[in-house]
């Protein structure tokens, strides 16, 4: 593994308040962004039409993207290249563009060749994103209760639950402020963020909590192995995010992307939130 160098850092100019009030304010504006998304469209994220319904089609033509669009009415929703084949495309149309047959016969009529076509019924949409949603509550929750079996104190056991629940608000609120949609990829994305956030956390806590060790000495030695693991992680996100944005791979760019937010996010709640909570706990809390 790539190790690389971090610096010691000296959190004793820093007040407990202090370290926490930054990502505790970025999650705050990220909740109001996701609050005030769902009040003016009904959903915190722009939903795909895993979980909306809709349609799509792949197409060969020898037009340009904006003449394919102009053909259809209503215009498809997005219109992307496919890697490696010149001139196809796939089509990505809403619920109001009608049903799937009518979409293949606007685009023989104009000329172009139907490679594949496919249908997402809305009731579907709406199943999917029940189960998604039960799918991220019953990792939440049995992260929780990891969190809580491990360590078997609240303080600790709580900034990881925080810090986790924060690794996935700021994303999800730039993905809203971005209006990307959500789909099963950044889903999948969204609890590989879970266990990411869970194991930098844990390793803070057990180096912290568990060995022999001045606070400052053990808080170094989880960031060397912790900050190295991330930035590790960070950088191969991007590169596969870049890659696959540049091969139309939709999934893999979008897990990517989600990723990289995630990863970087959960740098700063680690080792400013939940380090913060920590050392409130080990100088303050045990000893009330």
């Amino acid at each position: 593994m790539v190790e690389f160098e971090v610096p010691e850092i000296d959190y004793d100019q820093y007040s407990n308040r202090q370290l926490a009030a930054v990502p505790l304010a970025v999650l705050l504006v990220a909740i109001a962004v996701l609050a005030g998304s769902f009040m003016l469209t009904g959903s915190p994220v722009a939903l795909g039409i895993e979980f909306t319904g809709g349609s799509q089609l792949t197409v060969e033509s020898s037009m340009s993207t904006a003449e394919i669009g102009n053909t259809f009415s209503p215009e498809p929703v997005s219109i992307q290249g496919v890697g490696g084949q010149a001139n196809t495309y796939v089509l990505t149309f809403d619920n109001e563009a009608g049903d799937v047959t009518s979409l293949v016969n606007q685009a023989e009529s104009a000329g172009m060749t139907v490679l594949g076509s496919g249908e997402t019924p809305a009731t579907f949409g709406e199943e999917s994103q029940r189960i998604a949603l039960i799918g991220l509550a019953i990792a939440f929750v049995g992260m929780s209760l990891l969190a809580f079996a491990l360590f078997r104190t609240f303080v600790p056991s709580l900034a990881i639950i925080v810090s986790a629940f924060s690794d996935i608000m700021i994303p999800l609120a730039v993905l809203s402020l971005l209006r990307v949609k959500l789909s099963l990829g950044t889903v999948a994305a969204l609890l590989m963020l879970i266990g990411y956030s869970v194991d930098s956390d844990i390793l803070l806590n057990n180096h912290i909590l568990r060995r022999r060790g001045e606070f400052y000495e053990s808080t170094y030695a989880a960031m060397r192995t912790g900050v190295s693991m991330t930035l590790t992680s960070i950088a191969a996100m991007t590169v596969m995010a870049i890659m696959a944005s540049f091969y139309n791979i939709d999934l893999m760019a979008q897990i990517g992307f989600v990723l990289v937010l995630g990863l970087t996010t959960d740098l700063m709640n680690t080792y400013m939130l939940n380090l913060s909570l920590l050392r409130w706990y080990k100088f303050e809390g045990v000893t009330r």
